[in-house]
């Protein structure tokens, strides 16, 4: 068997336009492509959003987040509150502080900011 190289992080969403707004005009991503998938570069790493019609498919559950860094967590907070997205409060752990998103199909992104 040959090795494996890394491809993309991905998410199943149910509506693509309505995804990509959220991933572009709420977190500020930019769009790279479009075809039957959105394509965005985030610090040289692939992220796409993958339409599908399986609602089984859009549980959010999986124990895989996109993790966005922050140099301030409160801010980030803040500005994303104001734009209409509930965040979790801030947990600290012994490295970090983490809070937690969801976008529009429940699929879970986490903020992270080091300590």
């Amino acid at each position: 068997m040959g090795s494996y190289g890394f491809d993309c992080v991905f998410y199943y969403v149910s509506d693509l336009d309505r995804a990509i707004a959220f991933y572009t005009g709420v977190l500020g991503f930019a769009l790279a492509s479009r075809d039957a998938v959105a394509r965005f570069v985030l610090n040289d790493v692939l992220v796409e959003l993958v339409p599908t019609a399986e609602p089984e498919l859009l549980s959010g559950r999986g124990n895989a987040r996109l993790t966005l860094a922050v140099e301030h967590i409160e801010s980030a907070i803040q500005d994303l509150r104001a734009k209409g997205v509930d965040v979790s409060e801030v947990k600290a752990v012994s490295n970090g502080r983490l809070a937690t998103l969801k976008d529009p199909d429940g699929n879970e992104l986490a903020l992270w900011q080091y300590v």
